[in-house]
């Protein structure tokens, strides 16, 4: 939920998920900058009882046109 709440606050578009494995996967979309922050955000702060052991992000590249119109959380 906090993930879902910062990636409306910064306007992206897309979606997270838990993993059974304690991860977390999910899809962004938006500006360079809202992106930006969101990285930062789930790199250094995360959700309060989060640990955070390390951030990976991949399949990065521009977009013409958004595939989700907001940000959700999958189960």
């Amino acid at each position: 939920q906090y993930t879902q709440k910062r990636g409306k606050e910064l306007g992206l578009k897309g979606w997270c998920m838990n993993t059974p494995n304690g991860t977390v996967v999910g899809h962004m979309e938006g500006t360079e900058m809202q992106i930006d922050e969101m990285k930062q955000w789930l790199r250094y702060i995360g959700s309060p009882q989060s640990r955070i052991d390390k951030t990976e992000f991949r399949n990065e590249k521009e977009i013409s046109k958004p595939s989700f119109t907001n940000f959700e959380v999958r189960k």
